[in-house]
């Protein structure tokens, strides 16, 4: 396996996902277009010291962004939602 660091690139930090960290301890991750759901709940096992209760996955769509008089594409990326056991909690 991979080391845990090039899987996991950074937690996504939204409006949405501080709600399901606090309320449902689901967090959501930035990951390696190549992870797997296994390889990804076994990075962040091994990053965290939790128990991960399931994973999913799923890859962003570019958008449209106006940079002045100029149309650019944003970024893709995998995005995983890791849900976590009961009495599990991450630090961020």
């Amino acid at each position: 396996m991979k080391d845990y660091t090039d899987i996991i690139y950074s937690p996504v930090i939204t409006e949405k996902s501080t709600l399901k960290m606090r309320d449902e301890n689901v967090y959501t991750f930035k990951v390696a277009k190549s992870a797997t759901k296994t390889q990804i709940k076994k990075a962040i096992e091994r990053a965290f010291g939790v128990n991960v209760k399931s994973v999913n996955t799923l890859n962003t769509k570019p958008k449209k962004k106006r940079v002045g008089k100029y149309t650019v594409m944003t970024k893709t990326y995998k995005k995983a939602i890791v849900t976590l056991e009961a009495g599990s909690k991450i630090e961020l």
